[in-house]
């Protein structure tokens, strides 16, 4: 059995997800977004991210998080404050001694949806098949989070199947 905490860092919103993986069946653990507020200091709102990733994390025992990389924003600001709460979330990830895998929003969506171009309804819909849940997660960020965990576990189970059958046996 394997538990992955998927990671969706937004500027507004962080979605977390967290997996569960026993064989080949998938199991919702938890879900959620992080409100970071619209206003106050932003270390305030960073460390409030901070706070309950760590809750996330102590409470769910997740043994790998995983994060969606930082695609090309053509907005610096904008950008600049989504690496204020990447660096959040790796900072709770490390402090809490979990290894950490970063995908690209292209992987994440081949990974669960078979097309790296899937929209944000297509990778709900598919978290939830994958899931098998019977409604959809609160809010698009938390299915990004969990859609980012199912990409890790899946990913992880494809490397692990290529190096044991990479190996001749004598």
């Amino acid at each position: 059995m394997i538990r992955v905490m998927g990671i969706d860092c937004g500027t507004e919103f962080t979605g977390f997800g967290v997996v569960e993986q026993n064989g080949k069946s998938l199991r919702h653990v938890a879900s959620g977004a992080i409100s970071a507020g619209e206003s106050g200091a932003l270390a305030d709102r960073l460390t409030h991210i901070h706070l309950v990733l760590c809750q996330v994390i102590q409470e769910h025992t997740p043994s790998h998080v995983a994060i969606e990389e930082v695609f090309y924003s053509v907005n610096a600001k904008s950008a600049l404050k989504l690496g204020h709460v990447r660096g959040v979330a790796l900072l709770a990830t490390s402090q809490n001694k979990l290894p950490v895998a970063e995908y690209s929003p292209l992987s994440v969506k081949s990974a669960v949806c078979g097309y790296g171009r899937a929209d944000k309804n297509q990778v709900q819909q598919m978290v939830m098949r994958l899931l098998k849940l019977e409604e959809a997660p609160e809010s698009e960020d938390a299915a990004d989070a969990l859609a980012i965990a199912i990409c890790h576990l899946h990913t992880s189970a494809t490397l692990q199947r290529q190096k044991s059958g990479g190996t001749i046996k004598k």
